[in-house]
């Protein structure tokens, strides 16, 4: 003998299946978002053109001795240094993380944490957390033009030539070069820039009387120590140095295509030769979200 199947009918005779229901919309919609990778879910929810991302690969072995959240942050780390995740993408959530990773939010939150803490990443309240560059760490006992260095640093170097003139010193920057009040010197105004990117504003001045027809050249294609070294036979010595922080005004912040009051470390040298002649006086304003001074001092009279 067959059976059928018990069903029961409303009043509208329409078939009933009690033990088989349908999924709402919105229950459909829950299901997705659990079953879903953490990657694709933040796709979803992340404002239009912004790419998200999480990382390479959610295995962790987590019988290592390595911290949980510190493999995330290298996981991470490696996708940013090979330029598989650019400037301004949008790292995944703690919750997608830890989904992900199947960690704790804890953990997830202490790997977005390091990476904030080395330059990696940085957060916008109510956006998420987006990728930046680590920044710059500039030794200030280490004297080097910023051509050199970004060059040593794998990047592009360029200079924007925003002035070049020729005026009288005041008696400030007279007593700074030791040549006499009203003698010429010659001010270039650059705004230096890595890879395309503006990372600082320099003003430099020089005096003319120690290099007569050094205004003649192009500073925008040349470098300056170049010039100095090749054709005027310079051999710098030393420089002294004071770095204060400041605050972007309104011009510079245009310049260095940073928010108005965003901070600035700011370098004022003046440059000696091997002789003890000055021969230049330069303020450098950098960008505080791409640089930090780092001096190591030698432990002399610590006990």
């Amino acid at each position: 003998m067959r059976v059928k199947p018990t069903t029961s009918t409303t009043a509208r005779g329409a078939v009933k299946h009690p033990q088989k229901r349908l999924a709402t919309s919105r229950e459909r919609r829950s299901k997705d978002r659990e079953t879903a990778p953490a990657g694709e879910t933040a796709a979803r929810s992340a404002p239009a053109g912004t790419r998200v991302h999480g990382a390479a690969s959610s295995q962790l072995d987590k019988h290592s001795f390595v911290p949980l959240y510190f493999q995330i942050q290298e996981r991470l780390m490696e996708l940013i240094n090979r330029g598989e995740v650019a400037e301004g993408d949008l790292l995944g959530s703690e919750d997608e993380l830890s989904r992900r990773y199947g960690v704790s939010r804890m953990t997830a939150r202490q790997a977005l944490r390091g990476l904030k803490e080395q330059g990696y990443a940085f957060s916008q309240k109510g956006r998420g957390t987006f990728v930046c560059r680590p920044k710059l760490e500039k030794n200030i006992l280490h004297l080097q033009g910023f051509t050199e260095e970004m060059k040593q640093r794998g990047f592009r170097p360029s200079s924007r030539l925003l002035e070049q003139t020729v005026a009288p010193a005041d008696p400030e920057l007279a007593q700074r070069l030791l040549v006499a009040p009203r003698d010429p010197v010659l001010r270039l105004v650059r705004l230096r820039l890595a890879d395309g990117i503006p990372l600082a504003l320099e003003t430099s001045h020089l005096a003319l009387p120690r290099f007569p027809g050094l205004e003649r050249f192009d500073f925008g294609r040349r470098s300056l120590y170049g010039v100095l070294r090749e054709r005027y036979g310079v051999r710098v010595g030393w420089a002294d140095e004071v770095l204060e922080a400041v605050l972007a005004g309104r011009e510079d912040a245009h310049l260095l295509t940073v928010p108005p009051r965003s901070g600035l470390l700011v370098i004022t040298r003046t440059v000696v030769t091997v002789e003890g002649a000055p021969i230049e006086s330069v303020r450098s304003l950098y960008r505080g979200d791409r640089y930090r001074a780092v001096l190591r001092v030698p432990a002399t009279s610590l006990q």
